[in-house]
């Protein structure tokens, strides 16, 4: 079931035979990367103040390939730890959000998804394109962390 942006599941807990099962709700960002709500400026001076570098997801809302990484990729727990410990995550919906189309011209985007990372000053590390899976995710962030 999805309510707004986050995606929910449901799983039942029941300590009694005849009891009826008690809906336990998992907000799927618990699980996977932890997104920020900044402005890219905001997450710059972040960056800078914590020396990790920007993971950006580059997305649209009719982008089909966007849907199944935030469905399969960005949930995956292995992904998220990595991400959450070594990364200031956020997503930017080029057409719609305020930096989208700047940050379109700026890093050259041209399609959908294109992951970005970028360090504290604002320079492009790495740029990825299209659909990857965890574990082809996980090996692009590693060679930005080192």
């Amino acid at each position: 079931m999805i309510i707004g942006a986050i995606a929910l599941s449901f799983s039942f807990t029941n300590t009694k035979y005849n009891e009826k099962p008690i809906p336990v709700v998992v907000n799927q960002e618990e699980v996977g990367i932890k997104f920020h709500q900044l402005t890219f400026d905001e997450a710059l001076k972040l960056s800078k103040k914590t020396g990790k570098p920007i993971f950006i997801d580059c997305y649209t809302v009719w982008c089909g390939p966007c849907k199944m990484l935030s469905k399969n990729t960005f949930t995956d727990a292995k992904v998220g730890e990595f991400f959450n410990k070594n990364f200031i995550n956020i997503k930017v919906e080029m057409e719609k959000d305020a930096d989208g189309p700047e940050l379109a011209k700026m890093f050259r985007v041209r399609a959908y998804p294109t992951l970005l990372f970028v360090n504290g000053k604002g320079e492009l590390i790495k740029q990825n394109l299209g659909y990857v899976t965890p574990d082809q995710l996980l090996g692009v962030a590693a060679t930005v962390v080192k």
